[in-house]
């Protein structure tokens, strides 16, 4: 291989995907808790569980190992369909043309760009550019998005005894409710969680980015934007820290295993989600990195 430019994505048959025995102890890639079909695609160091359905992933699983991680451009790799799936089973490119809709990383990709040498950071980096690792998300970029972006940069650094690994799974919240635009629902809420060891023990927390609408009627609102052949008004980032066990009941995914070993105190598990930005008592809104709870 010459460089990034030269991998072709038709050799994506040969990834292994997301390593649930990365951290030592065993951490599964997360099933969803509803009926709803999936679709298992591996890329380097990071799998994707797609929902043909809703044309979107449902759960993202990166194995990230800070200590060989590598600095890499993406100047110059384009957004690609994967190849493994059907295209009318993909958001793709007709999403996110002439809008200012985003292709919001699921899996980011600095986090996934690390390897043995060059050319296996160069694999991830090129994967990570495959639509099923995309959802769209409003292209405003302030300090909510800032947070989300840098929250396994920061709680690796303060894993001092996890020895630079990191286990982040990662997707949006599939609600029926969210609105449509362009033969795909756009997704209003997203979730995080991070894995590592303290000591010989598993620990992990959760996160939700909320881009709901922050409008008055945000239902007329979306009405009157999708009449218009217009994406949903999606408003400003907020970033939370959330308990896990809500992030399951939620996003309807088994993480069970991560809830156990969650630091931060769990409230009564939401039984059903709550309205769009509704804040819950165990709800931490986070301003800055000073306010994560580890």
């Amino acid at each position: 291989m010459t460089g990034t430019g030269a991998l072709r994505h038709e050799d994506l048959s040969g990834r292994a995907g997301y390593d649930p025995d990365f951290l030592g102890p065993p951490v599964p890639l997360p099933a969803l808790t509803t009926d709803h079909p999936t679709v298992s695609l591996p890329y380097t160091h990071f799998t994707v569980l797609h929902r043909p359905d809703r044309r979107l992933a449902a759960v993202t699983a990166l194995a990230m190992d800070g200590g060989l991680l590598r600095e890499l451009d993406r100047e110059g790799i384009p957004w690609s369909l994967d190849p493994r799936l059907p295209a009318d089973q993909q958001a793709g490119p007709a999403v996110y043309a002439h809008n200012d809709l985003d292709r919001g990383h699921l899996v980011r990709r600095a986090s996934a760009c690390w390897g043995r040498d060059r050319a296996e950071a160069e694999r991830a980096n090129v994967d990570s550019f495959h639509y099923p690792n995309a959802a769209p998300q409003a292209a405003l970029f302030n300090q909510g998005k800032q947070l989300w972006l840098g929250l396994e940069e920061y709680v690796q650094e303060h894993a001092a005894a996890y020895a630079r690994r990191l286990v982040v799974l990662a997707g949006p919240v599939l609600d029926p409710a969210d609105p449509p635009y362009r033969g795909v629902a756009i997704p209003l809420r997203f979730w995080k969680v991070v894995v590592f060891r303290q000591g010989e023990e598993l620990a992990a927390t959760g996160y939700l980015l909320d881009q709901s609408p922050l409008v008055e009627d945000a239902e007329a609102a979306v009405a009157e934007a999708l009449a218009a052949g217009e994406p949903p008004p999606l408003g400003a980032y907020r970033t939370f820290q959330v308990p896990i066990a809500d992030i399951a009941a939620l996003a309807g995914v088994d993480l069970s295993g991560p809830a156990a070993v969650d630091l931060l105190p769990a409230g009564p598990v939401v039984e059903e989600a709550p309205p769009p930005g509704a804040r819950r008592n165990a709800w931490v809104e986070l301003r800055s990195f000073d306010d994560v709870r580890l």
